[in-house]
């Protein structure tokens, strides 16, 4: 009874968090488009279906996945071996990425976009090597207790430096695959990863220590993506790049599109049977990690086994129906209001979308949602959940409107990007050192199964309808800028906040 009461109790946090985005929609088509949405019946199925998949997600992961996240931490510190933690780090990091359908889709639709010349499987195990690599060094860190901001200003110099230097063509895509490597199961996990490490340690504080993984794992393939850039580009064949192929059409081939099964009752039940099977194969590679450093490393029994499994099959279920409702009811109100924006011929309009729709989705963020409250139990009475949601959902309407507007006026994104990370380097040095890792890992969750479909489709949608516009110089970016900006909100609330507690202090 208990655990209904649990599950109603998230299913109703859900309706509520997925409201925004019914609100702007629906505010938008009566006030300015002024026409009810091609498809309305399947669209709102799809918001109902997506309000359940986050619920039983969510369920999923206090069951599974952050109990045996934190236990294998435990085990391991207990072990006391540095190699064998940033091996598990490693093969944890690498596996969380290199099935992650955000990539996958980002890295296909940069090969068909670049006529060969960034080549998809080369891309993907580019992104999850440099995600498994840093996340090895980020359990060092915590393992040796050492402060983050000097990684990240040192990290983001250098991202800074070789963005100066990367052809332009390369600059958005490397910045959006930093950005597509954190969804709704590896950032709870890899957070589980971080907490557990920093709570088994003495001395450890799981706020200033136990986060900033997913910032690490955000950072790296940036770098990397934009090295292999200069090599491509400068040793490659040249092609087009001008292609322009809708990103939802391929992100849908790789997730197995219902919508190309058959209209007959038996080719829809194969097409969700194969939805569903693609889920499974995408959190096959955790689940074999798991396993292998529990049975074979560690040596011990899974505690609560049945609990477990019980926990990922949840996780499984809940994304299935997430991004079946997301296919149902998201993507096509999204592709919808872009085409219908664009054709009103007021920027204006544009404007307030994105920053409506950059708001209204982070809210609806799973992962940010799962990261705000371990935030708060973490710093024990010092965060509010509710505020860093909101902080992080202005930066992420905030950096979408620049995005937007970077696209619309044809700037380059080398001066945007260079200009924000400058301004995050600057900010990192000053502000409170206990809020640098969870600024960072927040810029990371904000870029999960419900903000990168919407984001992607309205920047290529926007690349694509306005002349002039290389699809993959201008329609990748907004990504990038959708994971900038909540590290500048954060760290500004952060900072503006400690320096008004002084002054209070200082006045008494």
């Amino acid at each position: 009874m208990d655990a209904l009461r649990e599950f109603l109790h998230i299913l109703w946090h859900s309706f509520r968090n997925l409201l925004p985005i019914v609100l702007v929609v629906g505010l938008f088509q009566l006030a300015l488009i002024r026409q009810v949405p091609e498809g309305l019946l399947p669209i709102t199925i799809g918001l109902l279906v997506v309000v359940l998949g986050v619920a039983v997600f969510l369920q999923g992961l206090e069951i599974g996945i952050f109990p045996i996240g934190k236990n294998l931490s435990n085990e391991f510190a207990k072990k006391g071996s540095l190699p064998l933690l940033m091996l598990f780090g490693f093969a944890l990091g690498f596996a969380a990425v290199i099935a992650e359908p955000a990539l996958i889709a980002v890295a296909h639709k940069a090969q068909v976009v670049s006529q060969g010349r960034v080549d998809e499987l080369t891309l993907r195990l580019l992104v999850a090597t440099s995600v498994g690599a840093v996340v090895a060094v980020g359990v060092l860190r915590t393992i040796l207790g050492q402060s983050l901001h000097w990684y990240l200003i040192v990290g983001y110099v250098l991202v800074v430096t070789v963005t100066f230097f990367a052809p332009e063509e390369i600059i958005g895509l490397a910045y959006d695959s930093g950005g597509v490597t954190t969804n709704i199961v590896t950032v709870p996990l890899i957070a589980a990863l971080g907490l557990g490490l920093a709570v088994s340690i003495r001395g450890r504080n799981p706020l200033a220590h136990g986060f900033g993984l997913v910032a690490l794992a955000v950072m790296v393939p940036m770098i990397s993506v934009q090295l292999y850039g200069v090599v491509v580009y400068s040793f490659g064949e040249a092609g087009d790049a001008a292609m322009p192929v809708p990103l939802l059409a391929e992100e849908s081939d790789h997730l197995g599109g219902i919508e190309k099964a058959s209209a007959t009752l038996g080719g829809i039940l194969l097409g969700m049977l194969t939805e569903l099977l693609l889920m499974v194969r995408d959190v096959l590679p955790i689940i074999a990690v798991v396993l292998f450093f529990q049975y074979l490393v560690i040596r011990k029994p899974i505690a609560h086994v049945a609990r477990v499994v019980s926990g990922f099959v949840l996780v499984i279920v809940g994304l299935y129906a997430f991004v079946l409702g997301l296919k149902l009811g998201l993507f096509p109100i999204g592709q919808q209001m872009a085409e219908q924006l664009i054709a009103l011929g007021a920027p204006v309009y544009l404007y307030l979308f994105a920053f409506a729709i950059g708001f209204a989705t982070t809210l609806a963020e799973p992962a940010l949602i799962a990261i705000g409250h371990k935030a708060e139990e973490a710093a024990k009475g010092r965060l509010s959940a509710n505020r860093i949601r909101l902080l992080v959902a202005l930066g992420v309407a905030v950096g979408i409107t620049v995005g937007v507007h970077r696209i619309l006026t044809g700037d380059s994104i080398h001066y945007y990007i260079m200009t924000g990370y400058a301004l995050v380097i600057l900010l990192t040095w000053f502000a409170p050192k206990y809020i640098v890792p969870l600024a960072f890992d927040l810029g990371g969750v904000t870029t999960s199964e419900v903000t990168v479909p919407l984001v992607t489709a309205l920047g290529i949608g926007l690349a694509t309808h306005i002349e002039g516009r290389n699809v993959l110089i201008d329609g990748f970016g907004l990504i990038a800028f959708a994971s900038l900006f909540p590290i500048l909100t954060v760290l500004l609330y952060a900072l503006v906040a400690e320096r008004s507690a002084h002054t209070r202090g200082g006045a008494e």
